[in-house]
């Protein structure tokens, strides 16, 4: 008999892990996967391609952050639209339904507090709602009750947020004077404020190695997130980690088998941040053995060897954590 409790799957050593992940004993919620591949990143494959508008992302602060992050930069604003004020984001939310958009994501840089400034821009977020129809998700940053209660208020449709589990790497790399009691009662705020939320984890974001995932993890399991999305650290050309080594698709995926045990009955996702090639190709035919409900920007391999397998696939132009709202229709 498999001992397959998540502390005993996170010690495996790495080649009886990967002979577990063979048995098929790890189990998606349905027996579809769910691709996605929203504009914000070129993707085409004989199976799919997405377009230029369907779903972008919108810097709410321009190309600016205040914390620089090692792994980051600030490098990854100058992949979405900046907009620097509400009447700006109307417009280019009107612009980008009249091009076919079905929604967007709005995120940004962070504050010195770790948070995205996001209350300016509620009320327009409300008035996109209603005028345009528009999917609106956010990414959060630090958040507490009251700016969570504002942001369920205007009409999000969801807040996405990334969960750091080690002191060490929110100093380190986030240059951010926070601790793990912060993204704690960040995650508390999004529960009691009603709103659907769908925590991040970052494999790897410590220097490549795992430190603080499982932690990450452990604190996500007190609440009812909408969904949980895996992304893993790629290294960006131009910043303080550009030559750092990323995890290995095992550590990724050693991540992802631990969360479909602690979240049997969560839409789980391997989310569009992780490295491509044949990295990529390896860590998402691993993800599909373990379990996962949904891949952003899926290696072809994948889409073929999960049709092998027997599953349903299916391709959204949508962000992947919607995936939360699509296996929702699924049981009504």
């Amino acid at each position: 008999m498999l001992n397959l409790t998540p502390e005993a799957v996170w010690h495996l050593p790495d080649d009886e892990l990967v002979n577990i992940l063979d048995t098929g004993v790890f189990s998606s919620m349905t027996n579809r996967v769910r691709f996605y591949a929203p504009s914000f990143m070129r993707y085409k494959t004989s199976r799919y391609s997405s377009t230029s508008a369907d779903f972008p992302t919108i810097s709410v602060t321009g190309k600016k952050c205040a914390l620089k992050c090692k792994h980051c930069g600030g490098k990854v604003l100058n992949t979405m639209h900046p907009i620097a004020t509400s009447e700006e984001l109307f417009e280019l939310c009107a612009e980008l339904k009249r091009k076919g958009a079905v929604g967007c994501l709005l995120s940004g840089g962070c504050l010195p507090n770790g948070s995205v400034p996001l209350n300016g821009f509620v009320d327009v977020i409300g008035r996109i709602k209603r005028e345009l129809g528009l999917t609106i998700l956010v990414h959060t940053g630090i958040v507490d009750l009251r700016a969570a209660q504002t942001l369920r208020k205007s009409g999000v449709d969801a807040a996405l947020i990334d969960i750091i589990g080690s002191d060490e790497t929110i100093k380190e790399i986030y240059k951010l004077n926070m601790t793990i009691k912060n993204y704690n009662d960040s995650l508390g705020a999004l529960h009691e404020s009603g709103i659907a939320f769908i925590p991040h984890v970052i494999v790897g974001l410590h220097h490549g190695g795992l430190k603080g995932e499982l932690k990450a993890l452990e604190m996500i399991s007190q609440y009812s997130p909408s969904a949980l999305v895996i992304i893993a650290f790629m290294p960006i050309r131009g910043t303080a980690m550009e030559k750092t080594e990323p995890p290995r698709p095992v550590d990724i995926v050693r991540v992802t088998a631990v969360a479909r045990l602690m979240f049997p009955n969560t839409p789980l996702v391997l989310g569009c941040m992780r490295p491509r090639g044949r990295h990529q190709r390896e860590t998402d035919l691993l993800a599909i053995k373990a379990g996962v409900d949904a891949i952003a920007f899926p290696a072809e391999e994948a889409i073929n060897f999960a049709e092998e397998r027997g599953r349903e696939v299916t391709f959204s132009p949508f962000c992947c954590s919607q995936v939360y709202s699509d296996i929702e229709h699924d049981f009504l």
